[in-house]
């Protein structure tokens, strides 16, 4: 009895010193993983963020023009399956479609599916397929495909891209956009929040002056003058930069006032004062001792900013002021779910909007997680 005691109480002490010894990003992560919805989010995000790096491979065509199927425009879904009426497969397969329009039918695609054995289309994987490059390599192998003519397993477009292909090389668009935009109001953010609150004085409130100048710009017409500012002959690559450049100099002044506070509250701490004393100079007292003892709060504030960026360009990529085509990005996509004859005709076309959806709720979840695990007062610290 007296050796269980005691072996329990050694386990109790370890814990204890794991507890007291540990950095602030294991405390962090320890209150993170208590959170069930903000881990499902994270997993649900790291998938989508890897599918959209690894979109050439694992998508079976190119998501733009290049990779489009003339003869099946418009098309529904096609779903492997194993079985049909003439048995059982042990290879996934799907059939062929013969399509036809008429005056009967107003001119639409009406699509019968051939059901014979000779008709089957088997899946295959790792196939061989169009050439992609990757790290400024080429390959030509992607995950899968069809032994003959092409699958479309979320349909495919009134030009005949490939629905799928496309919405995973829309959702790597669109994290690059946020990326940026993130990056850029950061930087920002870091340097004009870290001077504002370390001066402090006459340079603090002409800084503020500024970040309320930002704040208080309205977005819309701020997009619609920089849509008219924008060249028509600008190509897809340019537009791509100039948008998320825009969108990481309108996005940084919450996150500078948030460093602005804690700055000012921080700069007068033995710790700052001593380093001070040492001969440091502001930028490396702001860069090596104030700024790290922020970082938890800063890199919550960084993911929870990244929905923002990619509903900032989304909603301007919807309303024509964001990303065109040939670009994919979710934004570009969801141009396309405006129509009553898309709601009525192809529903298909709403696939990327439930990814869009997800995306954007496993960024909150995640940031909400880590906002509660850098609080120490709040009850996941518990």
């Amino acid at each position: 009895m007296t050796d269980t005691s005691n072996t329990d109480a050694s386990v109790d002490q370890k814990l204890k010193e794991a507890y007291f010894t540990a950095s602030q990003g294991q405390l962090i992560w320890q209150r993170f993983k208590k959170n069930k919805s903000a881990l499902v989010g994270a997993w649900i995000l790291m998938f989508l963020i890897l599918s959209g790096i690894f979109a050439p491979f694992l998508t079976p065509y190119d998501a733009t023009i290049a990779g489009r199927d003339k003869d099946y425009l418009n098309g529904a879904p096609e779903v492997p399956r194993f079985w049909d009426e003439n048995g059982f497969s042990a290879r996934p397969f799907i059939y062929t479609a013969e399509r036809t329009r008429s005056i009967k039918t107003n001119f639409r695609w009406v699509t019968e599916l051939k059901t014979d054995l000779e008709d089957r289309r088997y899946v295959t994987f790792f196939s061989k397929g169009q050439e992609f490059k990757f790290l400024g390599m080429k390959f030509e192998r992607h995950l899968f495909g069809v032994d003959k003519d092409m699958i479309h397993i979320f349909g495919t477009d009134s030009t005949g891209k490939d629905i799928y292909s496309r919405t995973l090389s829309a959702i790597k668009t669109s994290m690059a956009v946020g990326t940026i935009g993130v990056f850029i109001a950061f930087v920002m953010a870091l340097i004009i929040g870290g001077i504002a609150g370390y001066y402090g004085g006459w340079i603090d409130s002409v800084l503020q002056m500024i970040t309320d100048t930002v704040r208080t710009i309205p977005s819309i017409p701020l997009f619609m003058a920089l849509a008219a500012f924008v060249p028509d002959v600008w190509s897809a690559e340019m537009r791509f930069f100039f948008i998320s450049i825009v969108l990481g100099f309108i996005g940084w002044p919450t996150l500078a006032r948030r460093i602005r506070t804690h700055l000012l509250t921080e700069r007068n701490q033995e710790y700052v004062l001593a380093a001070q004393l040492c001969g440091a100079s502001s930028s490396h007292v702001i860069r090596r001792h104030l700024l790290p003892s922020f970082t938890s709060y800063i890199i919550v504030d960084l993911v929870i900013s990244f929905p923002y960026m990619v509903l900032s360009e989304t909603a301007l990529s919807f309303i024509g002021l964001g990303l065109k085509d040939p670009v994919n990005s979710l934004g570009v996509m969801l141009q396309n779910v405006t129509s009553a004859d898309v709601l009525l005709n192809y529903q298909w076309y709403f696939i990327p909007v439930i990814f869009f959806i997800v995306l954007v709720l496993a960024f909150v979840f995640v940031g909400d997680g880590l906002r509660d695990a850098a609080d120490p007062y709040s009850d996941a610290s518990k």
